[in-house]
């Protein structure tokens, strides 16, 4: 029996998976070994910096390449290791140092699926003559017409849907995803009794190349602009401090502002062209309005196409938050999203995602990186305000 919905017996069907070291793609590799189809196990060496390139929870580097090969030598199936560093930082590492230029809040993981992982690679696979590319992510995808459509996994806590919505749809085709039926529990308990090395290993860091978390360092290497000091100014367009660059900072944040007025102020703005952080109070962060460029759409209908007076769905603004009630149309190209109930603390540069429902079993409608956002109007005109007389901060210091 073919598992992977491919008209052809397991021994006759090539598969390879991606392979970045862990535990989740070891397995698949396993378990489709186990189901006797032609397996061929690949890893991408994406970076090797000093630190990560042994560091516990980093993927893609040295001491990942050496487990991902002890696991194809257990499997005994081949094993190929290809150099896509250079790739890798002009699609994801270098757009990254931009976007936090640009006061963003990026998402790398989602630049690195949607071009390295599903395009190169892909290519790659099909280079090699594989039916499919096999993927250790937790979601699923099932036939649906003449097509595939994805879906939330069965382990909601594992859920990597908001990573992979700019899967295209021709990339959708291709690509399995064979541990999205089960807990990370099992997959673990899985590799233990294939005997992997990886059965016990940490899981990886979402940003696999900046070591130790420190964004900073690699902005300021990349894009020294990005430390630029400039003023810390309140939403009412008082200015309260100064601090040393726009990219310590995002949106919601509220510790280590580096200001103090007797009551909570979170960063309510990035103001990268006059180099400003705006705080506030948290009020001042409820955003109910999105408008999504770069969108990638997996509905059956094109987005172009819904209704005018909206599309009723879900949107999740962040990878840790269920999906929530939401209203969808297209306006001059532009994809609108209207939250039923503001969300905080939403930043451009994030990804908004859009399923049928906030079940298990959702599908994945596709979505879009926040361009801008829309909070309740007060907050609005206020924020307005302050950007407008951007170029006069003295004249607000004094008012």
């Amino acid at each position: 029996m073919n598992t992977l919905d491919i008209d052809k017996k397991p021994e006759d069907t090539r598969v390879v998976v991606a392979m970045s070291g862990g535990v989740d793609s070891s397995v698949v590799a396993g378990i489709l070994k186990r189901e006797g189809y032609d397996v061929v196990g690949v890893t991408l060496q994406l970076y090797d910096h000093g630190a990560a390139v042994h560091r516990a929870g980093s993927c893609c580097a040295g001491q990942d390449i050496d487990d991902a090969r002890r696991v194809c030598e257990t499997l005994d199936i081949p094993h190929y290791v290809l150099d896509y560093e250079q790739r890798f930082r002009e699609a994801v590492i270098d757009p990254f140092a931009e976007s936090y230029v640009a006061g963003e809040t990026p998402i790398p993981c989602v630049a690195c699926n949607q071009t390295v992982k599903f395009a190169d690679l892909l290519k790659t696979a099909q280079d090699l003559g594989a039916d499919a590319l096999a993927t250790g992510h937790y979601i699923r995808s099932r036939p649906r017409g003449e097509h595939r459509a994805l879906y939330r996994p069965l382990d909601s806590s594992k859920d990597q849907s908001y990573f992979l919505f700019a899967t295209t749809q021709e990339q959708l085709d291709f690509l399995r995803f064979p541990l999205g039926s089960l807990p990370k529990a099992e997959t673990r308990a899985l590799a233990a009794g294939m005997g992997l090395n990886v059965a016990d290993k940490a899981e990886s860091q979402d940003i696999c190349f900046v070591p130790q978390g420190k964004y900073s360092d690699i902005i300021t290497k990349l894009r020294p602009e990005a430390a630029a000091k400039g003023e810390i100014v309140h939403i009412d367009g008082r200015v309260l401090g100064r601090h040393d660059g726009i990219m310590h900072y995002t949106i919601g944040q509220r510790r280590g502002i580096g200001v103090a007025v007797g009551e909570p102020l979170y960063v309510v703005h990035l103001d990268a062209p006059s180099s400003r952080v705006v705080v506030g109070p948290r009020s001042a962060l409820d955003t109910h309005r999105l408008f999504l460029r770069d969108v990638n759409w997996l509905g059956d209908t094109p987005h172009s196409e819904l209704p005018q007076d909206g599309f009723n769905c879900f949107a999740k603004v962040r990878s840790t938050r269920p999906p929530k009630p939401a209203i969808v149309w297209s306006r001059d190209g532009t994809l609108v999203v209207e939250l039923e109930k503001g969300e905080p603390g939403i930043a451009p540069g994030q990804a908004c995602v859009l399923y049928s429902s906030d079940e298990d079993d959702a599908r994945v409608f596709g979505g879009g990186f926040i361009d801008r956002t829309e909070r309740t109007d007060e907050a609005e005109k206020l924020l307005q305000a302050v950007l407008s007389d951007a170029s006069e901060p003295a004249a607000l210091h004094q008012g």
